[in-house]
């Protein structure tokens, strides 16, 4: 299962949102992965997320494969869609 989302926040995915995700990842069993800028990277691990360097405007596919896929990809829309809680 896949859905892309668009990066919205001003300040892309840096150190803090991109912890964010990798948390939300962990919480499901399925596998998770974040394609962006024509990287696949584990939706697991921050490294690999924040060094894809997704700014405001790049669209990223998240594919998740498991049990939980669903919840795991509705999860991690609406993470990215609240700007990871930044104002801007």
């Amino acid at each position: 299962m896949e859905a892309t989302v668009t990066i919205i926040n001003k300040a892309g995915v840096h150190a803090r949102p991109a912890a964010m995700m990798a948390q939300m990842g962990r919480r499901y069993k399925s596998k998770i992965t974040y394609t962006a800028k024509g990287q696949t990277v584990d939706g697991k691990n921050i490294i690999p997320i924040t060094s894809v360097g997704m700014t405001c405007g790049t669209p990223v596919t998240i594919t998740a494969e498991g049990e939980d896929a669903k919840e795991a990809i509705d999860a991690l829309i609406e993470l990215i869609n609240s700007r990871f809680g930044e104002h801007q």
